[in-house]
């Protein structure tokens, strides 16, 4: 019995488990939606909702303006804070992905500078509302051809399609 485990395994060993989730986690950052099986999107949401709520809760101090501040020691404090949250989420997300823009052309995209600095500006006003979490969506696609396990697209919420959403119920 499986009382009190929690996490799916995957058939898998930990180092590859691990690296699975880290680059469906990156990919996920990077495109903001991506498809593949149902049990590794609902793992992923698990990850995924942890990494925004933790580049949230240490780095709130983004939407400061550090050239703004007079006070050495709170300008250390907040420079501190930014260091040690890019450093927790580091632990786990890739620094780096590439991105293919065109057919002959590709970019490096930094993960970490686009979660702290695109991705969770956009939830702050819901995490000031106390509605912790729900950063994520996972719909349900179809089944896959070969072994017909379940394909769900999971993807990141916009802000405004969730007060929209609200306000139509």
């Amino acid at each position: 019995m499986r009382h009190r485990k929690s996490g799916r395994k995957f058939g898998r060993n930990t180092p590859h488990r691990r690296a699975m989730l880290r680059n469906l986690a990156g990919n996920l950052v990077l495109h903001g939606r991506i498809q593949t099986t149902d049990a590794k999107a609902k793992e992923l949401r698990r990850i995924t909702e942890r990494l925004i709520t933790r580049a949230l809760r240490l780095g709130d101090d983004l939407t400061v303006d550090i050239g703004k501040i007079k006070d050495d020691v709170e300008r250390e404090r907040i420079m501190g804070r930014r260091i040690h949250a890019q450093r927790q989420v580091a632990k786990f997300l890739p620094r780096t992905l590439v991105r293919t823009v065109s057919p002959n052309e590709e970019e490096e995209v930094n993960l970490i500078h686009k979660l702290f600095h695109e991705i969770a500006p956009q939830y702050l006003e819901r995490a000031k509302a106390g509605k912790g979490g729900g950063y994520t969506r996972i719909i349900k696609v179809k089944n896959r051809i070969g072994d017909n396990a379940p394909i769900s697209m999971i993807e990141l919420i916009d802000s405004g399609e969730e007060e929209s959403s609200a306000e139509a119920a």
